[in-house]
């Protein structure tokens, strides 16, 4: 599905995803005595060594770099809780399951930065793999039910990166559609190329700078 996006039809790059998610909170153990941290983003701190304390998952990564912490994996990402919500993935082909809207991105981060601090890191990845496997199969399920009378797709509880593969793959299926059986509902393509093109030229998308 991903293969057959469109790059001009995303919002969002799976880096530029991924930079979002580095701002969800969670917690870790640190091994130093340090003062507070005022950011820009908030004050984080004071840090006592072996008392847990929250933190964005950028300042975590950055902290584990440099040997000063632990981080502890959320509860989601247990064996157990996880092959609970693979089960009721595969049980419940009509809806997906609750998960954290960067799951994606939070466990990628966490496999890359901090693999030591996940217990069963292996089946835990996996779990993870075998989930997304399932969602998407149900997408594309779901997916086959577009026609000439849709106008929209609702899939609800999809999280921040599946929505990302997501939305260009439905974009072309329902223009793809509407040129068959509505021509005049489809957008002049020239003139939206055009409008890129102008906007492109206005102000170039700057690389993401790591943290």
């Amino acid at each position: 599905m991903a293969g057959q996006s469109d790059p001009q039809l995303n919002l969002f790059s799976a880096e530029e995803v991924e930079f979002v998610a580095e701002d969800e909170m969670l917690e870790i153990v640190p091994n130093m005595r340090m003062d507070s941290l005022h950011l820009i983003c908030g004050d984080y701190g004071p840090f006592y060594p072996q008392i847990a304390t929250e933190v964005p998952l950028w300042l975590a990564i950055a902290l584990k770099k440099r040997g000063k912490c632990a981080i502890r994996t959320p509860e989601w990402m247990s064996v157990e809780k996880l092959t609970q919500i693979l089960e009721a993935e595969r049980d419940s082909q009509g809806s997906f399951q609750i998960l954290p809207f960067h799951y994606v991105e939070i466990s990628k981060l966490l496999f890359d930065h901090a693999r030591d601090d996940v217990p069963d890191m292996y089946l835990v990845r996996s779990l993870i793999e075998d989930i997304r496997d399932v969602r998407f199969h149900k997408v594309e399920t779901s997916l086959e039910s577009i026609d000439t009378r849709t106008s929209a797709v609702k899939i609800k509880d999809l999280s921040a990166m599946e929505v990302n593969i997501v939305r260009p793959f439905v974009v072309r299926a329902l223009q793809a559609i509407y040129k068959h059986g509505n021509p005049e509902l489809v957008p002049d393509q020239d003139r939206i190329t055009n409008m890129q093109t102008q906007g492109h030229e206005h102000g170039q998308r700057r690389p993401l700078r790591r943290r």
